[in-house]
């Protein structure tokens, strides 16, 4: 007899969320950082790994004391925040980080509020805590009415606030004083009087164009403000699975609560202890691809496309009578970008400058431009 699994009624139908991974010569559609980590630092993992292999018959580190230090000391050195150790949370992927914050301030009952479009997985989160995903829009630029969004705040009386900046996927950024503005109308406005949680998501905060603009700098006046981080972008270790966030110890502690136990490996944080330690080096390729990333924009507004102008490491382009049928012909030139977003517009990461060459090149033959 086939089986009949009690499915939860909402998930029933749905589709489980991921890019296409295809084998194709240009892959420049999930906004991995192209370079492949050196020599260097493949051999500090491997034996650091190595090292925590030896004693993984025991259970790992529960509260990471050790990475979460390194991570607010990189935080210092690269936004000059000064974050205290007790003050970091880590998950594998920002994507955990988020779910925690969801399971610990959202639930039946709660909403969560964003602006659309953004990230494609912030709904994901929603659903799964079984917390209420309220969008409202953004602007025709891809900004955010920042006095229309404070009167929603209010409306919605929200557990979080989610905020990407710079935003996937359209690469806008918030200002320091705009961010403030929202955690401020934040305050006693969350379910009972409560203060709500306002998240920005910095997963591409090291790419902004302009370096004082991290929310980080506006912690210590903005208690209710999470900002959170990965290491999968601008340090190159997507496969490493590492994010984290900068939080008040009330929230840190609240999140300890819903965890997993364990939930980071011995491996893992080794993994990333030692990617850390590499940190010069690695935030060295992050100019580059800014500088890429700048020209490519420019390449694109001349030959008659638009552009979003880009905080991060990607750029959102169109507009395109029928983007399916670009992204298609971009796929069987052997280049794969992502077809998220708005209607009429595919998005491109920035890759090597070989890379971009090709995409270039395959797109004015799409196009015929």
């Amino acid at each position: 007899m086939e089986l009949r699994p009690p499915l939860r009624p909402d998930l029933v139908g749905l589709e489980p969320y991921g890019a296409p991974q295809l084998r194709v010569p240009v892959v420049l559609n999930v906004n991995e950082n192209p370079y492949p980590p050196s020599p260097a630092v493949v051999a500090d993992i491997a034996a650091a790994v190595a090292a925590a292999a030896r004693g993984a018959n025991r259970y790992p580190e529960r509260d990471f004391p050790e990475l979460r230090q390194a991570l607010a000391d990189y935080l210092a050195v690269e936004s000059g925040a000064d974050v205290p150790a007790a003050e970091i949370w880590a998950g594998n992927g920002s994507n955990e980080v988020m779910l925690h914050l969801l399971q610990a301030f959202g639930g039946p009952g709660r909403a969560v509020l964003s602006w659309a479009p953004t990230y494609s997985m912030y709904p994901e989160y929603a659903r799964d805590t079984l917390t209420r995903w309220v969008a409202r829009p953004r602007r025709e630029d891809f900004t955010i009415d920042i006095t229309a969004a404070a009167r929603d705040i209010r409306e919605v009386r929200p557990a979080v606030v989610l905020l990407a900046s710079p935003n996937n996927p359209t690469g806008t950024a918030l200002t320091p004083d705009e961010v403030a503005h929202l955690a401020t109308a934040a305050r006693g406005a969350g379910p009972e009087g409560a203060d709500a949680l306002v998240v920005v998501d910095e997963a591409y905060a090291e790419f902004r164009r302009v370096r004082d603009s991290s929310a980080l700098g506006l912690r210590q006046d903005h208690p209710n403000l999470v900002v959170s981080r990965t290491m999968s972008k601008a340090f190159g270790m997507a496969g490493l699975r590492l994010g984290y966030m900068a939080a008040d110890t009330r929230v840190v502690d609240a999140v300890r609560v819903v965890r997993l136990p364990y939930h980071l490996s011995a491996i893992t944080q080794a993994a990333a202890l030692a990617a850390l330690r590499h940190r010069d080096s690695l935030m060295n390729q992050v100019a580059s691809l800014r500088e890429e990333r700048d020209r490519l924009h420019e390449w694109f507004g001349q030959h008659g496309f638009t552009a979003v102008l880009s905080d991060a490491n990607f750029i959102l382009f169109g507009v395109l009578p029928d983007r399916r049928a670009v992204w298609q012909g971009l796929l069987d030139r052997g280049v794969l970008v992502r077809e998220v977003g708005p209607e009429g517009y595919l998005r491109v990461t920035v890759g090597t400058p070989e890379e971009t060459t090709q995409f270039r090149s395959a797109l004015l033959e799409v196009t015929g431009g």
